[in-house]
């Protein structure tokens, strides 16, 4: 039997997934949560052959549980499940070392048939998600202007964003700046449309 922690925030999807995956002869589903806190406990309390972990999570969320449990339970393997069909946002997955990455939209036996793939130590990647990112740009920004860039995202002010980074502003402000140039943004509202568009955060 493989043994599968799900991580889903909305109820009825998740009930949903594990009812199919418990009717699938090898797999069982040992535990469930809703939150990206409680998916490294689940995963040390239950130790799952594969963790199926959804990206936008309340509290951590699904990229950074799966870069703990790499480092922390080897064990089990990371398959991430989730509507951000990005290209930048598979990249940021393949950086996180998951073994798997495939689309909510997909049919349950494909889900299946990936939990399958990645238990047994195969990288399992959505192919037309796979070429897509192929195609793509990398990120042009450094790890930092990403960071001050999603604070600004979450209306943060230049004194705000300086404040939690324990930078001065006009050196928020310089990157604000690099950031605009870039990505040929036209203000800070259009970088960051730039960025979510393109899966960066």
């Amino acid at each position: 039997m493989i043994r599968v922690l799900l991580a889903e925030d909305v109820q009825m999807v998740r009930g949903a997934l594990v009812a199919l995956l418990n009717l699938e002869p090898d797999i069982e589903v040992v535990a469930s949560v809703a939150t990206g806190d409680e998916i490294v406990p689940a995963v040390a309390k239950s130790q799952p052959d594969v963790a199926v972990l959804d990206i936008d999570l309340p509290g951590m969320d699904g990229l950074s549980a799966a870069t703990v449990i790499h480092d922390t339970a080897p064990a089990t393997r990371t398959l991430i499940l989730t509507s951000l069909g990005r290209p930048g946002t598979l990249r940021r997955a393949l950086n996180a070392r998951v073994n798997g990455f495939i689309l909510k939209d997909a049919p349950v036996n494909e889900l299946a048939d990936a939990i399958r793939g990645v238990s047994v130590g195969r990288r399992v990647i959505d192919s037309q998600l796979a070429l897509s990112a192929w195609d793509t740009d990398e990120c042009p920004l450094t790890p930092r202007e990403l960071e001050v860039l999603r604070l600004a995202s979450d209306g943060a002010d230049a004194m705000e964003i300086a404040s939690t980074l324990f930078l001065s502003v006009g050196t928020i402000r310089n990157y604000l700046t690099a950031v605009t140039a870039k990505l040929d943004a036209r203000n800070r509202v259009d970088a960051v449309r730039i960025a979510r568009k393109a899966g960066w955060f």
